[in-house]
């Protein structure tokens, strides 16, 4: 992000009346390596195609933003590699995370992973490090540590129904699981910062929290989410495009202030559950609208919502999720050429 796009998402967060209304995508694998022409693993192995796609997309969208901005991931298996996930591999595919536990009393054989030494993690660093002069000399900094979620990291680990099914037959194994992997969120964080002084903001992606209804999400999510929260930052930016009814009303209390979200739910819904005190950032749907329909589709869409919203503050127009795989330039002009129509 460049220094006026940071200072308009600050300002939209603090309730400022920006117009026209602003719009934004997270952008990661999912859709950048092949809208930019290269292969999913070319972007992931190469910092040259990496550093293009980027570069390709904030030069071709400069009235959006993209959040976090030069995420330097690894798909899914960023954070379970530390834990010894085996990552498999396609020239084209997302990589996926093969399970650690066969049972939840394995996570007794568990240890902390050290962010600066396990798995992914130190490749996500350096890259970042090699190309810290080409993304500031194009105008950009890093702002965001980025991590994948306490749950999210949980279900890979175990297998998601594994996972769901431990959280009631298993709580006290999960409990230590779900402790263990926040002590390493907090050390990732940690060192990110320490790594990237020009970072101010936190993204935390995790729907997996989507699934379990409020009582569950009370006692075993929100510890967690507090301790990943819990650090000095400007932007935190959760991304939860799963059901966010259950977890809605407890986020401003652990110092969430900038939400994505999925189609489940309305821009009212939205602000009806968080008590209006966080910044929404959505909700075209993603798939159905941005990626297969049609440019006429995405103007209807973002018409439609933002005439049925009297509130316009505390909102940055985007797709409810990340940016879909196969989403169109011409969808996207259009999403933040309406946008931008409505939003005056």
């Amino acid at each position: 992000m460049n220094a006026q796009q940071w200072e308009t998402l600050v300002a939209v967060i603090r309730g400022e009346r920006v117009r026209p209304v602003p719009t934004g995508f997270i952008i990661d694998s999912p859709w950048l390596p092949n809208w930019a022409g290269h292969t999913i693993l070319d972007y992931y192995t190469q910092e040259t195609p990496f550093l293009a796609a980027n570069l390709k997309a904030s030069n071709a969208f400069p009235r959006t933003m993209f959040l976090p901005g030069f995420w330097a991931e690894f798909g899914m298996c960023t954070e379970p590699s530390a834990f010894g996930a085996v990552t498999i591999w396609g020239k084209d595919e997302f990589p996926f995370a093969g399970k650690v536990l066969r049972s939840p009393a394995d996570v007794e054989y568990l240890k902390k992973p050290d962010p600066r030494r396990h798995g992914l993690l130190p490749f996500v660093i350096n890259r970042l490090r090699h190309l810290q002069p080409c993304i500031q000399a194009a105008g950009h900094e890093i702002r965001f540590a980025v991590t994948r979620g306490p749950f999210n990291i949980a279900s890979f680990l175990m297998g998601t129904t594994e996972f769901m099914l431990a959280l009631k037959t298993a709580p006290a194994h999960t409990h230590r699981l779900l402790a263990l992997i926040t002590d390493f969120l907090v050390d990732w964080i940690a060192w990110q910062r320490e790594c990237f002084p020009s970072i101010d903001g936190l993204l935390v992606l995790d729907d997996i929290i989507g699934f379990v209804g409020g009582r569950d999400f009370e006692e075993f999510a929100l510890p967690c989410l507090q301790r990943a929260f819990d650090t000095d930052v400007t932007v935190k930016f959760l991304h939860n495009d799963a059901p966010c009814k259950a977890c809605a009303p407890y986020l401003a209390g652990i110092g969430v202030n900038l939400l994505n979200f999925g189609v489940q739910h309305t821009l009212d819904e939205m602000r009806c559950w968080t008590g209006g005190k966080i910044t929404l950032f959505g909700n075209i749907p993603p798939r159905d609208v941005l990626a297969a329909g049609t440019p006429a589709d995405v103007t209807r869409a973002v018409t439609e919502m933002l005439a049925t919203t009297g509130d316009k503050s505390h909102l940055i127009v985007s797709c409810g999720g990340g940016m879909p795989p196969g989403a169109p330039t011409c969808n996207i002009d259009a999403l933040v050429a309406a946008a931008e129509a409505m939003g005056t």
